[in-house]
């Protein structure tokens, strides 16, 4: 069978030395159940994607892949593998068993590939509450090719600048008193820049089930990508969980922060958790000028008085308020229409979806621009 083929390729990886654990490999054999084994670049990069986590293991990847499939005698640009059985390949792909010749064989590879381009697009727009387990899998590592770069803010320290800049006249003077009084060139210093703060706070009551795990495997990416990255998670109550997202498997890391969650799918208090969160930590300056992103469907049961203290504060602490929503989804005239909603809206920044990979790409590439 095929999977026992692709099976046998992580046994491969792991005796040359690339760590592949057995979630690795059935994520990689779910990414090739929407694609098409017996593409060689569909083969290539879905188990590049789903086995590598780092770039030294590159290079041990490619030759692996190409004594395991390929042969030291074969060109690397065939497209069918020498392992794959023809038989078992008709069987589980229905595809004709016999290769049709010339130009008809290149119109099927591009057409070929053209759905697989389709599949992944559509993927990438698919919410999340309707994707299959697999396909949440496959998008798990496509979250990890995400990389969030927070803005970036001008701080009161400087720093030594060859043209632009103030005039340094301590720096100018005491290089003249070195030539003996000699005029030098004036030197100048400008102000560092350091990246803002990026704050990620996700809802994980019951109304957010369908979207709560995966917005939690993006802020373990989004944890993994920055540096200065702090999450937290709040239905009754509020719970840090930046340190358990510390770890290095992504598995272990995601099933202890959904331990240290009590109430995990139960009830909604935005107001009272964003107030917790500035009392408890907005003060102590983990937010202060940085970018706070609220991830909820605005399904609040609390007091709307308090949140609305409590966001009116916390917009005198950071720099801007991002909130998603997922029940925005992809319409543009998106209106508020619960009370939690219609009580945040003077108070944010932007709105986004988030119920979809493509959203979370559009918060990536909108951050570096919230200046």
């Amino acid at each position: 069978m095929i999977v026992a083929l692709l099976v046998d390729f992580g046994r491969a990886l792991r005796h040359r030395g690339i760590s592949v654990g057995p979630g690795d490999v059935e994520t990689f054999c779910a990414a090739m159940a929407t694609l098409d084994p017996t593409d060689l670049d569909d083969l290539y990069w879905g188990g590049r994607t789903s086995l590598t986590s780092r770039r030294d293991h590159v290079p041990v990847y490619d030759e692996v892949f190409r004594e395991f499939f390929l042969g030291e005698s074969n060109p690397v640009e065939e497209l069918l593998s020498l392992k794959v059985d023809a038989v078992e390949a008709e069987a589980m792909l229905e595809v004709p068993a016999t290769e049709p010749p010339g130009d008809e064989r290149e119109e099927q590879d591009e057409t070929r590939l053209g759905l697989v381009a389709s599949g992944m697009d559509t993927l990438r727009h698919k919410s999340f509450a309707a994707c299959t387990p697999a396909e949440l899998r496959l998008l798990r590592r496509l979250m990890e090719q995400i990389r969030l770069t927070p803005p970036r803010r001008r701080t009161r320290r400087t720093r030594a600048a060859r043209h632009r800049g103030q005039p340094d006249l301590r720096r100018t003077v005491r290089d003249s008193l070195r030539m003996h009084g000699e005029p030098v060139a004036l030197r100048r210093r400008r102000r560092r820049v350091r990246p803002r703060p990026l704050v990620l706070i996700l809802d994980v009551s019951g109304s957010m089930a369908d979207y709560s795990r995966a917005l939690l495997q993006f802020a373990y990416s989004a944890r993994r990508a920055a540096r200065k990255v702090e999450v937290f998670c709040f239905g009754t109550r509020l719970t840090r969980i930046t340190v358990p997202l510390q770890k290095r498997s992504p598995d272990e890391a995601l099933a202890e922060a959904a331990a240290h969650v009590v109430d995990w799918e139960g009830g909604t208090r935005i107001g009272d958790s964003l107030d917790e969160f500035v009392r408890g930590w907005g003060r102590r300056g983990v937010c202060r000028g940085g970018v706070v992103v609220i991830c909820s469907d605005g399904l609040d049961r609390g007091d709307p008085d308090t949140l609305d203290t409590a966001l009116e504060r916390l917009t005198r602490l950071c720099h801007r308020i991002v909130w998603m929503n997922p029940h925005k989804g992809d319409d543009a005239a998106y209106r508020p229409s619960t009370m939690g909603m219609m009580v945040a809206e003077p108070h944010i920044d932007v709105l986004l979806s988030g119920h979809d990979l493509s959203s979370l790409t559009e918060l990536a590439v909108l951050l570096p621009e919230l200046r």
